[in-house]
């Protein structure tokens, strides 16, 4: 039994090691905000949430609206997409 003890450690610890997350990773999703000018000016949507997620490849969207504070935390997998008080776009970048 004492022998199995050390190799049932070994096993745990890489099974643990291989299945952590990184921080703002999404295996498959890194965020392209290029040429998504056109989303600028439109109403917020899931609909358009949607359509931003797909044309970016980003994992996670974060709405940020007028006087509304955000993490400075950088994550490659996600587009923040930035309101003004009218509701509608007006500017996308990832992070």
């Amino acid at each position: 039994m004492r022998k199995l003890a050390p190799a049932s450690a070994l096993l745990i610890a890489a099974c643990a090691a291989a299945q952590t997350p990184i921080h703002g990773v999404t295996p498959g999703h890194k965020c392209q905000a290029g040429g998504t000018e056109h989303f600028i000016g439109q109403p917020a949507s899931s609909v358009v949430a949607a359509a931003i997620m797909q044309e970016t490849h980003a994992a996670v969207l974060r709405w940020a609206p007028p006087g509304v504070m955000l993490t400075m935390d950088y994550r490659e997998d996600r587009v923040t997409v930035r309101l003004g008080p009218d509701r509608k776009i007006t500017a996308l970048n990832c992070g």
